[in-house]
């Protein structure tokens, strides 16, 4: 190869930068929709931080950072915060140092932004995956691992099949226990509204608020591909579980009411009505382990391993 040229992305590069992209991420493909609406569509987007490395006119690799240009909800801008939500080189260009001038001018970038850390990959809302496959790219974690980022979170991706999915006796039976206190699992109404979506963002933060305000527009507008569950006592919300198509989640229980339950209910219940509707496989795409033990006694199986990287710049 002769000398090559690190650069911002331009519009020309398209095809050539998702060949890539295809290759080195192969289990992870997008397709051109996918990048136009996730990438160049985002508010967040600048050309300046999505890098392409290039040899004789030809994109050899490239690093796509995000860093907010505008606030996403109460947690406003972030102004220390980066993110790199995808990367990549050539297949059978690795180790010849492309990945490393990428990162190397992004990180500068960032830090003369200001911006103290970088994480690989959990930027909200347009992100493509967890973080970096633990099975399907050692090399990513090598890579990462030598310059200096390090492990923060494992979480992991689930799915079951839902085809002969029933109910199990004694989730019936404990749903019978808890009615018998006082507490309500239904199906959302516009009743609950009111009181769901401030107990959302109280317990579980603006971007779980996100995806139940998506979720419940929906709904409330026709949609039938949606379950949308609430478990209630004494008038107050206790915990609630969505699912869309044969995406499960998320879902999540008043902190003060874990582990009792509640949330199990709340998930079978989810599940069956989803399975009554048609569909055929449950699956999400992160999780931390330690929730994945009440996933695993539904009939989930792990089927992804995520590490999620940080690396302070200051």
């Amino acid at each position: 190869m002769t000398e090559m040229t690190i650069r911002p992305y331009h519009g020309g590069d398209e095809s050539a930068l998702l060949a890539v992209w295809q290759a080195a991420l192969s289990t992870d493909p997008i397709t051109p929709h996918i990048f136009h609406a996730r990438v160049l569509l985002d508010p967040n987007f600048k050309a300046e931080n999505l890098l392409v490395a290039e040899d004789c006119g030809v994109v050899r690799g490239f690093v796509l950072g995000m860093a907010r240009q505008v606030p996403h909800f109460l947690e406003g801008l972030e102004p220390g915060s980066a993110w790199v939500t995808a990367f990549g080189v050539q297949p059978g260009l690795e180790r010849q140092g492309i990945g490393a001038r990428l990162f190397e001018r992004l990180e500068a970038q960032f830090y003369a932004e200001g911006r103290e850390v970088i994480q690989i990959s959990p930027y909200v809302p347009n992100y493509f995956t967890p973080g970096v496959d633990s099975d399907a790219y050692p090399g990513a974690l090598a890579f990462l691992q030598a310059r200096g980022y390090r492990v923060i979170d494992r979480p992991v991706s689930m799915q079951m099949p839902l085809t002969a999915y029933r109910i199990p006796a004694e989730v019936i039976a404990l749903e019978q226990q808890w009615s018998g206190q006082g507490y309500s699992f239904q199906p959302v109404r516009s009743a609950d509204l009111p009181d769901l979506l401030p107990f959302i963002e109280a317990h579980f933060g603006w971007e779980w608020w996100r995806h139940a305000q998506e979720y419940l527009h929906e709904l409330f507008n026709g949609s039938d591909e949606i379950s949308f569950w609430v478990a209630r006592r004494s008038g107050q919300v206790a915990g609630y579980c969505q699912m869309r198509r044969e995406r499960f989640g998320p879902f999540g229980v008043d902190p003060a009411l874990r582990n009792q339950g509640i949330g199990q209910v709340l998930l079978c219940r989810c599940l069956a009505e989803q399975r009554s509707k048609g569909f055929h496989t449950a699956w999400f795409l992160w999780a931390e382990e330690a929730v994945a033990r009440l996933y695993e006694r539904t009939g989930f199986q792990i089927v992804r391993r995520w590490a999620i990287f940080e690396k302070k710049l200051a």
